[in-house]
């Protein structure tokens, strides 16, 4: 699963709610996901960028579950609800 495609296809709201597509064409999920500013800054101390959290975030996901289990609309916040060490994975790779 982790050498599935994710492309970050458009940014709204402020930048900080993306549309990312994963996989390749007709068998790509697309999803909507809200990164809230703080959030992001608690996690990654502004050492990278919020696309790329949004990146990290995907490859942290598709390593435990297909592209098809992945929410189509979240918040980044409920990844830590489904996978206790996404916080502590995520702010260990923005060290």
């Amino acid at each position: 699963m982790e050498n599935m495609h994710v492309t970050i296809k458009e940014e709204r709201e402020n930048g900080w709610t993306f549309l990312v597509e994963v996989g390749e064409e007709q068998n790509a999920t697309q999803h909507s996901v809200t990164l809230e500013k703080n959030y992001y800054e608690e996690l990654t101390g502004k050492r990278i960028s919020p696309q790329e959290l949004i990146q990290r975030s995907f490859e942290f996901l598709l390593k435990r579950e297909p592209k098809e289990s992945i929410l189509r609309e979240f918040n980044t916040r409920v990844i830590s609800q489904y996978f206790s060490e996404y916080e502590e994975e995520i702010q260990k790779r923005c060290a």
